[in-house]
């Protein structure tokens, strides 16, 4: 299934559809602020597992999720003060924070690292983050690419090649040519661990 949502004005309807398929455990793809993400419930293993077949991902390489806010973070992961004074300057955003996870009972073990960390985004788009305040926690963000590992920005190109492999597409029209910034946030100074969408430049220099 195939639905066109408006890119900043998300429709309601549309949003519960989102919700209904995650709930009963199926995957789906969507848009972010950098390129679509293809997810599903973090809670739900049998999806995730799906998405790892979907991706043909190393299941050693744990994925990132997305939650809806500061505050829905802090409860997967520990907050550090500098890391909060951080990330407060760049949610939502095109980045992905590398932090320590809490909750390592409750998180299943396909989002935890070997270093017990989480990669966790915000992404200033309306509709993944009505999805995840709908659903009422957070969903896995795995970036989209095609068999050459390339970026796919055009969501009929993503409807020809996923569309029999997912149970739904939200199209919100084009996506960046970009991955989003990932930084590690477990110590004081944060590191760039890969650049990509977004500007820290300044905030790393202070």
């Amino acid at each position: 299934m195939n639905l066109r949502v408006h890119p900043t004005h998300p429709q309601g309807r549309h949003i519960r559809r989102a919700v209904e398929v995650l709930t009963a455990g199926g995957v789906i793809i969507y848009p972010t602020d950098t390129v679509y993400g293809i997810g599903c419930s973090i809670f739900n293993t049998k999806a995730v597992e799906r998405i790892y077949q979907i991706k043909q991902q190393d299941r050693t390489k744990p994925f990132s999720f997305v939650c809806s806010d500061l505050s829905n973070i802090s409860e997967y992961a520990k907050v550090s003060n500098s890391a909060y004074r951080f990330m407060k300057q760049l949610i939502p955003g095109p980045y992905t924070f590398i932090l320590p996870a809490s909750r390592l009972k409750q998180l299943p073990k396909s989002m935890i690292s070997k270093r017990k960390t989480v990669g966790i985004r915000v992404p200033n788009n309306p509709i993944c983050q009505a999805i995840v305040k709908e659903l009422g926690h957070p969903i896995l963000n795995a970036s989209l690419v095609d068999e050459r590992r390339e970026i796919i920005i055009d969501p009929e190109i993503v409807r020809e090649q996923f569309e029999r492999r997912v149970d739904l597409i939200l199209e919100g029209g084009n996506s960046l040519q970009e991955f989003s910034t990932v930084l590690d946030l477990t110590d004081e100074q944060p590191i760039v661990v890969r650049e990509g969408a977004g500007d820290v430049s300044t905030l790393i220099a202070a």
